[in-house]
């Protein structure tokens, strides 16, 4: 079976690499606008073959899109003429704008998923080659997409070990919006106050491992994240709203001196790490 991953990042990288544990199974073929990802890509054995014609990679059985969420709905658009027994696998990381802008006479070829896994890296040297084991694949409008297509994205999301959930794709994009989304604006936000009060001097002294930990993911791709926010807005917007609630009662408690409800306050937070 050939397999097309469009996007050589993080994502597509390294699924191409899961992919290709199967050699018997899958030719994997890459594809991506950027010349130096084609050259990364097969330098670093992350995909089999690659192309610069995006009319191979329309012949392909199964095409997954791992690039930003505006590209993939222009992209599927382009995939109007492809076989109809093909299959397209988007990993946006916002899934309600992606699914409903699907042409209807191509939705049943397209499965819409969203791997919950990740790191601030990008490009082809980023990729992990157990990236997706053991991590959460939100697949959305499941029952959207034909039996053969669903059948085959189930198969693959076996081999390559992800663990697969289904769910409506306005209630993922809330989820995502308070689990993943918010916490980049959150990220971003620290990273940007502090370079603004401190010098760097004083920043690499200083920095321990929690602020490192909570900037880290201000490293991410602003051209991704961009168009996520975007897609996703209204919900990111709800969510730091609830977020910038919680942060201003915590500067209540601080003006008012009640160390006792900062104390039960924090306390409250720690169960979060019960249930994870």
């Amino acid at each position: 079976m050939n397999i097309g991953i469009i996007g050589l990042g993080l994502m597509g990288g390294s699924l191409g690499m899961a992919l290709k544990k199967f050699p018997q199974k899958y030719n994997v073929i890459g594809y991506d606008h950027n010349k130096n990802h084609l050259k990364e890509a097969l330098l670093l054995n992350l995909v089999d073959e690659v192309t610069d014609d995006f009319e191979e990679i329309k012949k392909c059985s199964v095409i997954f899109l791992a690039i930003p969420v505006d590209a993939i709905i222009e992209t599927i658009k382009e995939l109007k003429d492809i076989d109809k027994s093909s299959t397209i696998i988007d990993f946006g990381s916002s899934k309600a704008k992606i699914s409903n802008s699907i042409p209807k006479e191509m939705r049943e070829l397209v499965v819409t998923a969203h791997p919950m896994t990740g790191t601030e890296k990008f490009g082809p040297t980023a990729a992990i080659e157990d990236l997706y084991t053991d991590k959460i694949m939100v697949v959305c409008d499941i029952e959207k997409s034909g039996k053969l297509q669903k059948d085959i994205a189930s198969n693959i999301f076996d081999d390559i070990k992800a663990k697969v959930v289904y769910m409506d794709a306005q209630e993922h994009d809330r989820h995502a919006a308070f689990i993943s989304h918010m916490p980049h604006a959150v990220s971003y936000a620290l990273a940007n106050s502090v370079m603004k009060q401190e010098d760097s001097n004083n920043i690499v002294a200083l920095a321990g491992g929690g602020f490192k930990s909570m900037s880290r993911i201000a490293k991410s791709s602003p051209n991704m994240w961009e168009d996520i926010f975007r897609q996703n807005r209204d919900n990111i917007l709800e969510s730091i709203e609830i977020f910038n609630k919680e942060m201003m009662l915590c500067k209540k408690m601080l003006e008012e001196e009640d160390w006792e409800g900062l104390h039960k306050w924090m306390k409250e937070a720690n169960k979060l790490h019960d249930i994870l």
